[in-house]
């Protein structure tokens, strides 16, 4: 009988020490966790970008929760439209291009109710049905943490970690997201300060659009980076026809009025996040389409076409219409580097002319 006794006694004991065992990991882990936030907050410091915050504040996410299973993804309001759309994801240290580019029902609960999310198993969290949240990119879901990025009590937007596995994520996970969050709020708003200033310097005075030259340094860093991710990217170069003639019936200040129309109706089709539309000389309109395919540049370009078409300008008391034509070119199908790019562009704008303007012509 003794010897049970010592027996139940040594196992408790052992069970014991490996429940402390455990703590102490546990401990030693949030030790490394938390002094790792003192180098999350040097890193977002010198980020100015919003892109390059954006990619920072999910890479630093990755170093404290990821492996190669677990997607993170940063979604932020935009602007103008105030629309929740994906900033920066990844899965594992791949960049990825995700298809559920606004958000599904976790996303929208964070949103309405700006309060952390965890759910340790889809299946059993009654409060969603699982069924019914089906990622486009066939993503498996089975747990998740969530936190709304706040700045006083301004949202943002919110980051997102989540894993095929059940279980994957604690409380003290998603107590050390809603951490970074705070930081990375932060560095977002700064970007975003920097951004407006930024673009007082590089927006036409006349149309809204952004300079040729602010096209031009971008165009490189966006074709490394879909390089980098190995998806599409297009780019339309577009032209008023005989946009000449409305200068010599009307004035320049009639032409001013053309070139300043059609600039906001460009704007207004093309407000998507990423996009980029610049007044690219004179009469001349450029737009840059991050994560599009040649099909789908195409199919914008034919309906921005018969909407300046359709439009309505008065003109010293006169109704007129003004026409374009439209050239299409697409990364990686038709060009590798910026210069072909353009000039692949450039020379299917030239066959929509020579078809009679008001066309779309594709490399």
């Amino acid at each position: 009988m003794e010897v049970q006794d010592y027996r139940e006694h040594i196992n408790l004991v052992e069970a014991d020490i490996d429940h402390e065992k455990r703590n102490i990991e546990a401990f030693r882990q949030k030790i490394v966790s938390y002094s790792h936030l003192k180098g999350v907050t040097e890193r977002l410091s010198l980020c100015l970008t919003l892109e390059d915050t954006s990619k920072t504040l999910s890479s630093e996410v990755h170093v404290l929760f990821g492996n190669k299973e677990t997607t993170i993804i940063l979604y932020l309001f935009h602007s103008k439209t105030g629309e929740l759309g994906i900033s920066s994801s990844q899965k594992g240290q791949m960049r990825v291009n995700l298809k559920d580019k606004k958000g599904d029902e976790f996303d929208q609960y964070v949103v309405k109710t700006l309060k952390s999310l965890l759910i340790e198993d889809t299946r059993s969290d009654y409060r969603f049905d699982i069924d019914k949240i089906k990622t486009e990119d066939k993503r498996i879901i089975r747990s998740l943490i969530s936190t709304p990025l706040m700045v006083g009590n301004k949202a943002l937007g919110l980051i997102r970690v989540d894993s095929p596995h059940s279980r994957s994520f604690n409380t003290e996970d998603l107590r050390l997201l809603k951490t970074v969050a705070d930081l990375g709020a932060v560095a977002i708003e700064n970007a975003q300060l920097y951004r407006r200033v930024e673009q007082l310097a590089v927006k036409d005075g006349l149309t809204g659009l952004y300079l040729r030259r602010y096209l031009i340094d971008r165009f490189s860093e966006e074709i490394y980076r879909h390089m980098q991710e190995k998806s599409d990217m297009s780019f339309l170069m577009v032209d008023l026809d005989h946009f000449k003639q409305y200068n010599d019936k009307f004035g320049h200040v009639a032409g001013d009025i053309v070139l300043r129309t059609v600039g906001m109706m460009f704007a207004q089709f093309f407000n998507e996040p990423g996009v980029l539309v610049c007044r690219y000389g004179g009469e001349e309109i450029a737009v840059l389409l991050p994560n599009c395919s040649k099909k789908e540049a195409v199919k914008k370009a034919e309906a921005i076409r018969k909407k300046v078409a359709e439009q309505t300008i008065l003109l010293r008391r006169e109704k007129t219409h003004i026409t374009i034509s439209v050239g299409v070119a697409s990364f990686p199908e038709d060009a590798q580097t910026k210069d072909e790019l353009i000039r692949g562009a450039d020379e299917a704008l030239y066959r929509a002319k020579e078809k009679g303007r008001n066309a779309v012509c594709a490399v």
